[in-house]
């Protein structure tokens, strides 16, 4: 019997064989040559090195040429060659020993030098001390911290508040804390540099669209639709973000919000503008804040807010709600000097009319960005010879995902008149022909 079965079992393996498809049959036969050749090839052992002798490693030493540390930086790169500023920079500035009107700093409301701020960081500072030399969570938070993070809840109509203690770092640790690899975000082509690094640090799949573009978002979003259903099971544990900021400080426009979305998860701002403090802060429901406590970055490991400072910004707030008008004052001077600056020979305006940092930038490049540089540079150095003080905008032209075009960037704030706004457009005209024409 067993004579019997054992010959069936080979007729069914030849029976198979006769049966197999031939690709099968060859993709089988190269496995066997393969295994066969493993076993019966030569094995190898790496050439021993020999040493070298003392005078050789001296020589090779000697030869040898590091690279450097950093790249080479010319001595008149802008980064190393600053302006010193003596005083507050607030309405007027003193900026290498010259006062100016400023147009260059981000104190909006003109809060910076407001003497109820200086009083309440200087009560603050009195009672707490300059620092907190530890976060949060390690007898870092404060009364005045809790305070702050309500009040900014209640402001901002949301459940609950965070604050961080740097401006950049707030969203820079807010996305990674919510999306991670294999998570895909939907971000706009000119999002600020903060963004950009808290993207790279989350290791998402980012997916850019044109700035301010709705329809190409939905483009995206429509692509994206497509390939879930190739792949639902993998779409049901990824999770999606939309990405984009209120005002560009980049490029001066706003985001057209209403046309985006409708529910709004997460809203991230910093308070070294318009509150005239430093840090930022986050707020939405209180699930969704309370998982930065425990994943935030910037929150967990860097020390807490000075407490003078969230005084200080406790103080801004009670000013804003007490005066709710200064906002329409600043909208006002805003297009004001929006109009003003059109028509300026050489330079064209970047940006809406309701923003209060606004961009110049050249209508025709050189063709060389240094020497675009050095242009605006030079309408900057004049401008602040007659009184007004201007910045170029900077960036890390390396890092940069998409690098803007060079600009001067013109501050609006509250405190300046409508004079000063004319002069400051006449003289950047003024300025702009002589240099540019």
């Amino acid at each position: 019997m067993a004579t019997t079965a054992e010959q069936w079992v080979l007729v069914e393996m030849v029976q198979a064989l006769y049966e197999a498809p031939a690709y099968h049959l060859i993709l089988e036969g190269i496995l066997i040559l393969w295994i066969i050749r493993l076993l019966f090839s030569k094995t190898y052992k790496l050439q021993e090195r020999s040493d070298l002798t003392l005078k050789e490693k001296e020589e090779l030493i000697e030869e040898w040429q590091p690279e450097p540390l950093v790249p080479p930086v010319s001595k008149d790169h802008p980064a190393l060659n600053y302006n010193i500023v003596s005083g507050p920079p607030s309405h007027n500035i003193v900026v290498n020993g010259k006062e100016c009107i400023n147009f260059a700093s981000f104190n909006f409301l003109g809060l910076l030098d407001n003497p109820r701020l200086k009083a309440a960081a200087l009560a603050s500072l009195k009672k707490y001390g300059v620092g907190t030399c530890g976060p949060r969570g390690f007898y870092g938070t404060f009364d005045v911290h809790l305070d702050l993070e309500d009040r900014l809840a209640k402001f901002m109509k949301t459940e609950e508040a965070i604050i961080y203690s740097y401006g950049f770092a707030t969203i820079a640790s807010a996305i990674p804390a919510y999306s991670k690899r294999g998570d895909i975000v939907f971000v706009d082509k000119a999002a600020c540099f903060a963004i950009q690094k808290g993207l790279q640090a989350s290791r998402s799949d980012i997916k850019l669209f044109n700035h301010n573009d709705m329809d190409d978002l939905e483009r995206l979003l429509k692509e994206q639709e497509i390939e879930d259903q190739k792949n639902p099971r993998k779409a049901r544990v990824t999770r999606r973000f939309i990405i984009v900021e209120g005002l560009y400080m980049n490029t001066g426009t706003v985001c057209p919000l209403p046309e985006l979305i409708d529910d709004i998860d997460l809203i991230s701002a910093n308070m070294e503008n318009s509150l005239a403090s430093i840090g930022g802060f986050c707020c939405g429901r209180s699930f969704v804040i309370d998982h930065q406590r425990l994943s935030g970055q910037g929150y967990c490991f860097s020390a807490s807010l000075p407490p003078l400072l969230a005084a200080a910004a406790i103080e801004a707030l009670n000013i804003m709600e007490e005066n709710p008008g200064i906002f329409a004052v600043l909208k006002e001077k805003c297009k004001r000097i929006h109009k003003a600056l059109q028509g300026i020979p050489g330079l064209k305006v970047v940006g809406e009319s309701i923003s209060p940092a606004l961009h110049l930038q050249l209508e025709e490049t050189t063709g060389c960005r240094e020497r675009d540089v050095k242009l605006l540079q030079e309408i900057v150095t004049q401008c602040m010879d007659r009184g007004i003080a201007l910045t170029q905008a900077r960036y890390l032209e390396k890092e940069e995902k998409y690098l803007p075009p060079p600009s001067i960037r013109v501050v609006v704030t509250v405190e300046q008149t409508e004079e000063e706004l004319e002069k400051a457009a006449s003289t950047i005209s003024e300025v702009a022909q002589t240099v540019l024409l």
